[in-house]
């Protein structure tokens, strides 16, 4: 399993977004944590980390806790819902996401988002979905 977690935190490395956001990552069974460092170039108009980096950081946090329940095949989102609590513009977005339910055919997630602080700024929840696309033929599943 341990191999499991390492190579999804190898693949959320390897996406091309993260060369924006800089996140690091950990994975353990039916949980994900994900930080990154506030920067400015996140801020919308009035100074604060916008709305989209919060989802970002919420479903990747969720999705990652449902793969790793999930060895052989990529899941979707098929759903998220956002809510934004607290406005954040310096220090460290820290999200933490667990599967709170799963079926043969979905895994219900949970996540929140803190400040450095350890406050909450954002929740989130979603319904995640097996794909047809098996993770050994993800270039960034793949550990050398």
């Amino acid at each position: 399993m341990q191999q499991h977690f390492k190579r999804l935190e190898a693949m959320y490395q390897a996406a091309p977004l993260n060369d924006f956001y800089l996140p690091t990552m950990s994975i353990s069974q039916g949980r994900a944590e994900i930080s990154i460092d506030v920067n400015q170039k996140y801020f919308h108009a009035a100074q604060a980390v916008h709305g989209s980096v919060y989802f970002k950081m919420l479903d990747d946090a969720a999705y990652f806790a449902a793969n790793s329940l999930e060895q052989e095949y990529f899941v979707l989102t098929t759903s998220f819902t956002t809510y934004l609590t607290r406005p954040i513009s310096s220090g460290k977005m820290t999200a933490i996401g667990q599967v709170v339910n799963q079926n043969r055919t979905q895994f219900i997630a949970e996540s929140v988002v803190y400040n450095s602080k350890n406050k909450e700024i954002g929740r989130g929840n979603g319904i995640f979905v097996r794909s047809k696309n098996k993770l050994t033929d993800i270039d960034g599943y793949k550990l050398t």
